[in-house]
């Protein structure tokens, strides 16, 4: 069996995959200020799902705080990782568009898999997930409730601001000024899109992974209208960077010799 970790910024994620690349088992966390203590719990967990005890052939860790995780054989790039995770449920070119919980990231794969470029957001957390944990309390609801708020919407709020904090103090005026909550909250899903589509021209099939597209299915909905054309959403998007890493470890195995 072989583990990929991914600790992100929000989340700790990891995928176990048997020898025939089939998912034995998944979980996630918070990372937390411990991200050693993520990292470990989250294996912990994996393999208590899949009932198999301690026998990992080969971890590979990946992530915001990959360098965390003493246990892990090798280490590759989220970058990397993400573009094997998003390519594995899909096989051919195409444009995977992740939006985590601190950072976008825009990654064009050839038929082969293989990166040939990439782009991520400036460190800001407009157009991230961590802008609607900041928004979610403002409004007085809770990030699960934001998907289904969003489809109610009788029309998008136009929300300008480049910057989090501006965001919010643009919600409050549009709050003072009677707007729908729901109008809001689709408002604030097309400013997230808004910022993906100034990052880099979303050319030819898109695969979305990450955890906001994983909550909230219905951004990828409007990202789809906007684009004109269908995306690809895998199970579990949110996983797809542990995916790659553990499929990383199946094939480091494989190279080594480890048996």
């Amino acid at each position: 069996m072989f583990l990929g970790i991914d600790i992100g910024a929000s989340a700790t994620k990891a995928v176990l995959l048997g020898g025939d690349r089939k998912v034995l088992a998944s979980c996630a966390r918070d990372s937390g200020v411990d991200f050693a203590l993520a990292a470990a719990e989250a294996s912990s967990k994996c393999l208590a799902a899949a009932g198999v005890g301690d026998k990992v052939r080969f971890t590979v860790a990946t992530g915001y705080g990959r360098r965390n995780a003493a246990f892990a054989d090798d280490t590759k790039t989220e970058i990397s990782c993400h573009a094997k995770g998003g390519y594995f449920h899909y096989h051919r070119a195409c444009t995977i568009v992740d939006i985590g919980g601190q950072d976008n990231k825009i990654i064009k794969v050839d038929a082969a898999g293989k990166p040939v470029s990439f782009k991520m957001n400036r460190k800001c957390a407009a157009g991230t997930g961590a802008l609607l944990e900041e928004i979610a309390p403002r409004l007085s609801v809770s990030i699960a409730e934001l998907d289904g708020l969003a489809r109610k919407a009788q029309s998008e709020i136009e929300l300008g601001s480049f910057c989090a904090v501006f965001t919010k103090t643009e919600i409050l005026a549009k709050i003072a000024q009677g707007a729908r909550l729901e109008d809001i909250v689709k408002g604030v899903f097309g400013s997230i899109i808004k910022r993906v589509m100034e990052m880099d021209p979303l050319e030819g099939d898109i695969v979305m992974t990450g955890g906001v597209i994983a909550h909230n299915p219905y951004l990828g909905e409007m990202l789809e209208k906007k684009l004109g054309r269908p995306l690809f959403v895998p199970p579990a998007p949110q996983f797809a960077g542990a995916l790659g890493a553990a499929l990383f470890a199946l094939e480091k195995s494989a190279q080594r010799g480890i048996v």
